[in-house]
């Protein structure tokens, strides 16, 4: 008899096929995602981080510096713009970057980070202790993403003594001339000719390998870092994650509401409907825009809790907050539209609407922010709507860009939402039929 039990218990999962889906397609999905995730991480745990670099100082020790930067297997370092897509080969390279265009791509989201090595670095760049003559290496950071800047000031520490050794020799000669009270002429002589021997072997060695040695340490550098991106929001990462939650929840609240067209036609009042002179077109046009009008009530409905609880300056970024609630509702409405278009039971749009919704909202962002992905993920998100509504918001609520910049998360939103609803509209044709 138990045996019988398990045998019928089996042969019911196989036919219930939203089940099956949940029990077993479900978590082999999300091993996959959060598999690519954490397996195309770096040793370190994090991705490359993009960072820019720039060289006010334009010495020997600063560009020292500056290779060891861009030879370190944890950072992407661009000392120029990127050309133009479609530029010509033989077309000059963009200028290197200043301070104030650094200053302005982190603002415009190319890079979480730039390095700034002031004039005069390469004078003191190395210090065991205060020093009133030692320059300052400035950190930018955009603090939407927490772990860049950190990671840099790191790199910044170990390149800087693994890329100048004869530099760190020469500073701890200086200490021990001060602390031992003065070192003799012949000593002193015969230091410093070891120190240029030193250092003549270790720039053959860097050209010949074309990399730092290996190497730790941190402290010698003196480091500031100075947010230019949200240093004055009181509580700047809430929109991040109203966004990426709302967006979930709000596939949800649309496939759930989409399905009413499964209910109607099982009961039979989809069938009294388009005899009634109602036309498919227009019956989809009609929960189309009720499930629009349905997800934007929830979105200004959380955005409203998160200005009255978590302090979201909601109310300053009107107009570019309705533009992009709007495009994304649209977008999910649609979505609801096409997953209830093509099940044809309320447990098989259950269970595809629940692999697909909890897929797209791990890899678009919803689940784990995209900053931290690799790059074959973030590609892979933008084929979700979560990727472009929290970019979108993000420009709302976080850089402050004006309504025009939009302009691709909006398209996309849009575009998907046409898209997705001619589809639905096409599979719809078989009620028609019946």
């Amino acid at each position: 008899m138990i045996y019988t039990i398990i045998l019928n218990g089996f042969r019911a999962l196989r036919r219930d096929r939203g089940a099956f889906v949940l029990s077993f397609i479900l978590p082999i999905a999300f091993f996959t995602i959060f598999g690519f995730i954490f397996c195309g991480m770096r040793p370190t745990g994090t991705p490359r981080v993009n960072l820019l670099a720039v060289d006010e100082d334009h010495s020997p020790v600063s560009k020292r510096v500056i290779d060891g930067l861009q030879h370190d297997p944890s950072l992407l370092v661009s000392t120029h713009p990127e050309a133009k897509p479609g530029a010509r080969k033989d077309q000059p390279t963009p200028p290197d970057y200043t301070a104030a265009s650094a200053e302005a791509a982190i603002r415009q989201g190319v890079a979480p980070v730039a390095v700034i090595i002031p004039r005069g670095f390469g004078a003191n760049p190395i210090s065991f202790g205060p020093a009133p003559d030692r320059k300052t290496v400035i950190i930018l950071r955009d603090s939407s993403d927490p772990v860049a800047a950190q990671v840099v000031a790191g790199m910044l520490q170990k390149v800087v003594v693994t890329s100048l050794p004869d530099v760190m020799a020469a500073v701890g000669v200086k200490y021990l001339d001060q602390a031992s009270g003065g070192l003799t002429p012949q000593q002193r002589q015969r230091i410093e000719s070891d120190i240029s021997r030193f250092r003549a072997e270790v720039e053959g060695l860097n050209q010949q390998e074309g990399a730092a040695p290996a190497g730790d340490s941190s402290g010698f550098v003196a480091v500031t870092i100075r947010d230019v991106v949200g240093e004055k929001k009181r509580n700047p990462m809430i929109s991040f994650y109203a966004a990426g939650i709302g967006v979930m929840f709000l596939m949800f609240t649309a496939s759930a509401a989409g399905s009413s067209l499964l209910d109607e036609a099982e009961c039979g009042a989809l069938d009294r409907l388009l005899s009634a002179r109602v036309s498919m077109t227009t019956l989809l046009a009609g929960k189309l825009t009720y499930c629009t009008l349905l997800a934007f009530s929830q979105l200004v409905i959380m955005f409203l809790w998160g200005a009255a609880v978590f302090h979201l300056d909601l109310f300053s970024h009107l107009p570019g907050f309705i533009i992009m609630t709007v495009a994304t509702s649209f977008a999910v409405a649609s979505f609801g539209m096409l997953l209830a278009s093509v099940s044809h039971t309320r447990a098989q749009q259950a269970a595809i609407s629940t692999l697909i919704i909890l897929t797209m909202s791990a890899v678009g962002g919803s689940m784990f922010p995209r900053f931290l992905m690799p790059e074959i993920m973030k590609k892979a998100g933008l084929f979700t709507f979560n990727a472009w509504a929290i970019d979108g918001y993000t420009k709302v609520f976080w850089r402050d860009e004006p309504i025009s910049h939009l302009g691709p998360q909006v398209a996309a939103l849009v575009g998907s939402g046409i898209v997705l609803f001619l589809i639905a509209r096409r599979f719809a044709r078989r009620w028609e039929s019946t």
